[in-house]
């Protein structure tokens, strides 16, 4: 799937423009994990300054995506179904080094021992785009999240899973906590 990402900002005259109309040059399908989009559709490193300096973070392929306190980063994920990970042609020892090139500076910090558990410093701020995902917290405490759904995190330990049949999207916005 692609994601289409307008970016807008003013020209030298003042005039609202469309910079770029077209697929963020850091989304990826991944091929060991079939069905997983992961695509990263902007980024700031310290607090945007206007006017738009006309750089794009996202063409940089070793942008870190972990925001430190102050800056953000905007995402779209597409998750299979978990089937996927459980099929006997599943292989990890592939999938993590592709989810660790598609997402630099997050996946450091999920947990080995606990599959899609993680804990990130940050506050993110999410809505469910399609599909059905479900919200596991600590001690097995799930939420499920339909379409139109909304969630704020504050630095929780969590995983996303996907027992449906069908892929879920979510768009989330990771803003870097103190």
């Amino acid at each position: 799937m692609t994601f289409r990402r307008v970016v807008t900002a003013k020209n030298a005259s003042g005039k609202s423009v469309v910079v770029s109309d077209g697929a963020s040059p850091r989304e990826m399908a991944l091929k060991h994990t079939p069905g997983f989009v992961s695509a990263p559709m902007w980024t700031v490193a310290t607090t945007p300054s206007l006017p738009y300096d006309g750089k794009d973070p996202m063409e940089e392929s070793g942008t870190l995506l972990h925001p430190s306190a102050g800056s953000s980063t905007f995402f779209l994920i597409t998750f299979p179904p978990d089937a996927v990970m459980m099929s006997p042609d599943f292989r990890p020892e592939l999938a993590g080094p592709e989810h660790a090139v598609a997402a630099p500076g997050i996946i450091e910090h999920f947990e080995m021992e606990n599959p899609g558990m993680h804990t990130t410093p940050t506050l993110d701020y999410g809505v469910v785009i399609s599909g059905t995902i479900t919200l596991e917290l600590d001690d097995g405490v799930t939420v499920e999240l339909k379409p139109g759904d909304t969630f704020v995190q504050h630095g929780a330990r969590h995983a996303w899973r996907n027992p449906t049949g069908e892929p879920a999207t979510i768009a989330v916005v990771l803003v870097g906590a103190k």
